[in-house]
């Protein structure tokens, strides 16, 4: 797996040198630079999203756990932070950052049937409301340029995508934690009995959450508003950059940035394919190549502002083997 990101990496890598040599590079760095440092005002902004998210993620715990200091807001808004921090930067086909955000909330004293549970309930949410997302943003390039070219072809594959979705949830209902852990525990000859045991209560969990109409309800709720806030980051980006558009138009080039970005998950960082996408997907919304290539460049700025601190934070827990002391405090 590391040796087919690192090809895919380079690909990508060659796909957006590419797009920047075809382009006016001296034209999108002057962009970029009289943007200064608004553009990383911008990147900055993504931290509300982060904060939505958590809350998403905090909505599916029990009452109690959620006041407890292993699940406080803070707590959980430096899991998200890691979380996408790792997907958005590494090789990890965008799960790793999942088994690294489960790490840090264990090691915060959260049970791990808790843990895990809320975990692939929020995931699995988190691809629905995404598709919601995406779809609404189709439905905005569609009202700005009609149904046919790419706004057809983007229909088309999020329709696809639609009934994968659900059975992501129809799987975790069927108890897929118990029947994947009892294979493996059947190949290792009966010496995985634990990891059954903790499967089962996990899937009870998930199904337990499941119950929760209420919680799943907030959870939803608290994505999609993750997903609008997104957009504030190209409203910002671009006012910045000195090409402001509408907070609608910004909310469409975000929700399709993302669905292309999400589509790449074997890329990391999905670098090229972000590139490309910005470029295929600004021109439908009137961005001129140098536009688009200067914004791609403002969400890179946002990746070493937010994510790459989220990985030094990330590395300097796993070296302490506990949360560290700013994910402690308001204990």
């Amino acid at each position: 797996m590391r040796s087919i990101g690192t090809l895919l990496a380079l690909a990508g890598l060659a796909l957006a040198v590419t797009l920047f040599a075809q382009a006016d590079a001296r034209a999108i760095f002057t962009l970029v630079a009289g943007a200064g440092a608004g553009l990383i005002l911008a990147g900055l902004f993504h931290i509300l999203p982060m904060l939505l998210n958590a809350l998403a993620w905090q909505a599916l715990l029990p009452g109690r756990t959620r006041t407890h200091r292993q699940a406080t807001l803070f707590v959980m808004t430096c899991a998200v932070w890691v979380r996408e921090s790792v997907n958005g930067l590494l090789p990890v086909a965008r799960i790793g950052g999942e088994i690294v955000s489960y790490r840090l909330l264990r090691q915060q004293g959260l049970r791990g049937v808790l843990a895990a549970a809320s975990l692939v309930v929020d995931m699995a949410l988190s691809v629905l409301s995404q598709l919601v997302f995406a779809l609404a943003g189709v439905g905005l390039l569609i009202a700005a340029k009609g149904p046919g070219g790419l706004a057809g072809q983007l229909l088309l594959g999020l329709l696809i995508m639609v009934p994968a979705g659900m059975a992501f949830v129809l799987v975790q209902h069927a108890g897929a934690f118990e029947t994947f852990a009892r294979g493996l525990n059947k190949l290792a000859a009966g010496r995985l009995v634990r990891s059954v045991d903790f499967s089962i209560r996990t899937d009870r969990a998930v199904r337990a959450m499941y119950g929760r109409r209420s919680a799943l309800a907030a959870c939803f709720g608290w994505q999609i508003a993750g997903w609008l806030a997104g957009a504030g980051e190209i409203w910002l980006a671009l006012m910045f950059l000195d090409r402001p558009v509408g907070i609608a138009t910004a909310m469409a080039i975000e929700a399709l940035i993302q669905a292309a970005s999400s589509v790449a998950f074997l890329v990391p960082a999905a670098i090229g394919i972000q590139e490309g996408a910005f470029v295929v997907i600004g021109a439908a919304f009137g961005l001129d190549r140098t536009s688009a290539l200067a914004l791609a460049s403002a969400r890179r700025l946002r990746d070493v502002t937010i994510f790459f601190p989220g990985l030094l934070a990330w590395q300097w827990t796993e070296a302490r083997g506990a949360v560290p002391g700013w994910a402690k405090q308001r204990r």
